[in-house]
């Protein structure tokens, strides 16, 4: 019984450049798989030093708050995505559920 190979080397070396640049920007693989081109990465939350920030908002009159509130809403929550390849060998990144 033969294998059909349904991704080309182009789509997976697009695949490997996109984890490679994810890594770079802090993501960690949590599941990785060959034989189906995907893998989940992740990325953890990041502590945010509120009495700094309460200090600019107090400084700034208020102002620094949007920037503040910003951090808060994209960087106090864990991040989890998927990349593969799909039969067609187009690259496609989809947001994971995480607890």
């Amino acid at each position: 019984m033969e294998t059909y190979q349904f991704t080309n080397e182009k789509a997976l070396d697009k695949f490997y450049e996109m984890i490679s640049a994810k890594k770079r920007n802090g993501f960690v693989v949590v599941e990785h798989n060959e034989k189906l081109p995907y893998v989940v990465l992740s990325k953890e939350k990041k502590v945010i030093k509120h009495t700094l920030h309460l200090l600019l908002t107090c400084l700034t009159f208020g102002l620094w708050s949007v920037v503040w509130l910003y951090l808060i809403v994209t960087l106090s929550r864990k991040r989890s995505i998927l990349v593969a390849v799909d039969e067609d060998g187009n690259l496609f990144e989809d947001k994971c559920l995480s607890i």
